[in-house]
């Protein structure tokens, strides 16, 4: 398959970055603004933390604009939010209803070794694309 699909890696990525992105962000938006179903931060500090790193985040990694530094942050609250909020209720993520954060938490971290890659602001602003495989 990678014969095939190698050719496609930097699109493929590229999209992935954006996707997860600006579904992270919508995460955000839900705890900020109540909006996609959300019911807004409510006064709790946590929430207004993790509503500013999911928004503010997930812009800055579908954007391409410090990307790495955004990933990783990303990664490591979303670590943060399934140790806090899933784990206690068991082992597998999938019983303890963890799942979305324990795979953000993994994209992201990948994200953050790989830097913005293609269609990516950094591009236009100079700045270099960092990748592991460059």
């Amino acid at each position: 398959m990678e014969r095939w699909m190698g050719k496609y890696s930097k699109p493929c990525y590229a999209l992935l970055r954006i996707v997860a992105g600006i579904l992270f962000a919508c995460h955000g938006a839900q705890k900020l603004f109540g909006v996609l179903g959300g019911q807004g931060w409510g006064g709790d500090p946590m929430m207004l933390a993790a509503g500013v790193i999911e928004f503010a985040g997930g812009v800055l990694v579908a954007a391409g604009l410090w990307t790495g530094y955004a990933a990783f942050v990303a990664s490591g609250q979303m670590a943060a939010a399934y140790f806090i909020a899933h784990a206690g209720r068991g082992f597998w993520p999938i019983l303890n209803g963890g799942e979305l954060a324990a795979l953000y938490s993994f994209l992201f971290l990948y994200i953050s070794t790989q830097g913005s890659g293609i269609l990516a602001l950094d591009s236009l602003i100079g700045r270099p694309r960092v990748s592991a495989k460059s």
